[in-house]
């Protein structure tokens, strides 16, 4: 029986790169039995040029985006944002979620990919992908085969040299910097680096560029292991279960460094983990004031930022991407 990728609250690149790999080995170089979506642009190009009796020839992730490539030159392109994600069943098996959730059901023969909650949802050729003012302007993928932790130093030194005022946590975020970050592992890389995340990026070293790429390679690199058992043969359809990790720890409450820790005793020196909101969408960002000391730049105050501290008990955060 397949199992049910299980996903983290917010998708970022290590849930998606764990996503296309289930998908590739749920439906990959098979056949489209049946295909079904509940978004009209969709059915549209399905009721033009029908999508049952193509094969899927490959799933890829490129970042946050997931890439389904069916013969005859169609790519159907996803991004979860927040709220999406990929199931695989049986044919036939019943599903998690309702179907008003269903976006896009690929069957291939025994097993079915279901897209619940996806907000994007587009088909391209290979020449409009080209086109796309967002995936090809990816920058370096720190989960693709050939990344590698000079490309993602050159890609923020690139960034300081053109936006230099961009503050750290920022950077980290964005996309066309480096590609598969989102918002746990931006306070993360930063905390490993003992960078202070509102540091603009002229106040950056090179060690300390290293030092981020070098642990954002890491972290997403461990939490993209295949969870299949030790012994267990080829057949089925394993994914990884439970939540992404940075630390050692293997209890749930322990598996990060500062993330959601807002109030609580920072794991390496005790300071309370401070939260503030930053850049222009408001992203939560956790920090310890002494693990990342504040550097001003040139013009800037002096006064390191400050943000909460008190622990929120009893209410329940839902995080940003």
């Amino acid at each position: 029986m397949a199992a049910l990728p299980r996903q983290e609250p917010v998708p970022e690149g290590d849930t998606i790169y764990r996503a296309a790999r289930t998908l590739q080995k749920a439906i990959g170089g098979k056949v489209v039995t049946a295909f079904d979506t509940g978004l009209a642009t969709l059915a549209s190009v399905n009721d033009n040029t029908p999508i049952v009796g193509r094969t899927v020839e490959h799933v890829e992730a490129r970042g946050k985006w997931c890439l389904i490539f069916f013969s005859g030159d169609l790519i159907l392109v996803t991004h979860m944002l927040m709220s999406g994600s990929w199931h695989v069943y049986r044919t036939g098996e019943k599903w998690w979620m309702g179907r008003s959730h269903m976006r896009v059901a690929i069957t291939c023969g025994e097993y079915q990919a279901v897209a619940f909650n996806v907000p994007i949802a587009e088909f391209h050729t290979a020449r409009s992908l080209e086109r796309s003012s967002q995936v090809p302007k990816l920058g370096p993928d720190i989960l693709a085969d050939e990344f590698s932790v000079e490309a993602g130093i050159r890609a923020l030194r690139e960034r300081a040299a053109s936006h230099p005022e961009d503050e750290v946590a920022v950077a980290l975020l964005n996309q066309r910097v480096m590609a598969g970050l989102g918002n746990v592992y931006k306070s993360e890389v930063a905390f490993a680096a003992g960078v202070n995340p509102f540091r603009q990026l002229c106040t950056i070293t090179e060690r300390e560029m290293e030092a981020m790429v070098e642990a954002a390679h890491k972290y997403m690199k461990a939490n993209v292991l295949d969870a299949r058992p030790r012994g267990a043969s080829g057949e089925g359809i394993v994914t990884y279960t439970g939540p992404r990790r940075t630390t050692h720890a293997m209890n749930r409450g322990d598996r990060v460094w500062v993330y959601g820790r807002q109030g609580q005793e920072c794991r390496r020196c005790g300071t309370a983990i401070m939260m503030r909101k930053q850049g222009k969408q408001a992203r939560s960002t956790y920090w310890c004031p002494t693990c990342q000391p504040w550097f001003a730049a040139e013009g800037q105050s002096l006064e390191a930022p400050v943000g909460k501290q008190e622990k929120l008990a009893g209410v329940r955060r839902k995080a940003s991407c």
